[in-house]
């Protein structure tokens, strides 16, 4: 059995999950999430936590029953307290600034690039060079936030760019004669 399969999603008050067979339904203060649950896993919920097991000896099943649990876990955390990604920018004149749920950036192109937000994450620039996006599913927040670094990655000379918050550029030395 999976490794991360064998640990149970312990459900916290204040979220409301509900299991049926063609549909799990997670419930927060931040936000509602669905996931539809796949046939090769048995899912049974007891005493505030759900426990997730292979439905037959497959390796299939064995992976799918850790993915599963993964997934439905990042839903119990993210509608209890939900997942945040940092952005940085580097360069002379790169500036973010977040108007209810659009991004605008200025990184160098002649026009300034505008980002609208979709439903469920939001966007808050507490410094012009700093970008924070938020929201209760943690893949669209990445999702987002690779996009919004995707505008103007980092370039490996000088290092100007966007970039996550933790991630470490290597800059490459510049050719000699």
């Amino acid at each position: 059995m999976s490794r991360v399969a064998k640990m149970p999603v312990l459900v916290p008050q204040g979220v409301d999950l509900s299991l049926s067979a063609d549909l799990i339904s997670v419930k927060g203060s931040l936000g509602s999430l669905v996931l539809k649950p796949n046939a090769l896993v048995k899912i049974e919920q007891n005493d505030g936590k759900l426990t997730f097991a292979p439905a037959d000896d497959s390796a299939a099943a064995n992976a799918m029953s850790g993915t599963m649990r993964q997934l439905v876990n990042n839903m119990v955390v993210g509608v209890s307290k939900g997942f945040e990604k940092k952005l940085t920018l580097l360069g002379v004149g790169y500036k973010a600034q977040a108007q209810g749920n659009k991004l605008n950036l200025t990184v160098g192109y002649s026009h300034p690039v505008e980002m609208v937000m979709p439903e469920g994450v939001k966007v808050e620039t507490p410094a012009p060079t700093e970008v924070l996006i938020k929201g209760a599913d943690r893949q669209r927040v990445g999702q987002i936030a690779a996009e919004v670094r995707a505008v103007r990655p980092p370039e490996p000379y000088k290092g100007k760019g966007i970039r996550y918050a933790d991630e470490r550029v290597t800059i490459k030395e510049t050719k000699k004669k």
